[in-house]
């Protein structure tokens, strides 16, 4: 990236396995739930009739209770963001859990102080990924155009919601694979590789 190039001020970042380290097992989690392997699960349980949509949902809320107060941070998690705080960035999250499990986590792991609280989208508040709503909600409350943000996250939902809102992409995946490379603008195996002093808050994406 050229210092030619936009400052990125707007930051969504996806929360479990992006900001933590993974904990959700979403073949197991199917599973309790009575949920076929394979299938989307928020996207299963809105098909459902209500009273057991509602049940099942109840459920899925304890499960991710359990995993968030347990939560531990990303490497270099709280190092990065208070980077972008630092350098005036808005940092946002969207995440396909809920927002009160949302919030629990981010005081687990210790960053939610560098958060406004209204900028923390959960299943209640946007459509779930890869639906760009929260994206774009998270733009206007900003006033910024996609052209200054940046989603970040680890699964294709993530990177999906990114381009159809039009903003930059930046795949994180320790592992190195990287599965989806024509949805990602950037690929990142650790989240200190974002952090680049010289150049303030600039990303370091290339076409």
């Amino acid at each position: 990236m050229t210092d030619a190039e936009p400052l990125r001020r707007g930051w969504i970042f996806d929360l479990d396995g992006t900001l933590t380290r993974p904990q959700h097992d979403f073949d197991a989690i199917r599973l309790e739930l009575g949920i076929p392997n394979g299938e989307p699960i928020l996207e299963y349980l809105a098909r459902l009739p209500v009273t057991e949509a509602a049940r099942l949902h109840r459920r899925l809320d304890a499960i991710e209770l359990e995993l968030a107060t347990a939560a531990q941070p990303q490497p270099d998690c709280a190092a990065l963001l208070e980077h972008l705080s630092g350098a005036g960035c808005m940092l946002g999250i969207l995440t396909r859990n809920s927002r009160s499990n949302a919030l629990r986590c981010l005081e687990r792991i210790e960053v939610m102080h560098l958060f406004d609280p209204a900028c923390i989208l959960g299943r209640e508040e946007a459509p779930p990924k890869p639906d760009p709503g929260g994206i774009l909600s998270l733009l206007g409350g900003w006033q910024l155009g996609p052209d200054a943000a940046v989603m970040v996250g680890d699964f294709r939902f993530d990177l999906e919601a990114g381009r159809a809102a039009g903003v930059r992409t930046v795949h994180f995946d320790p592992s190195g694979r990287f599965p989806w490379p024509t949805l990602a603008d950037h690929c990142i195996r650790s989240l200190a590789d974002l952090i680049e002093p010289e150049a303030g808050a600039r990303t370091r994406i290339q076409h």
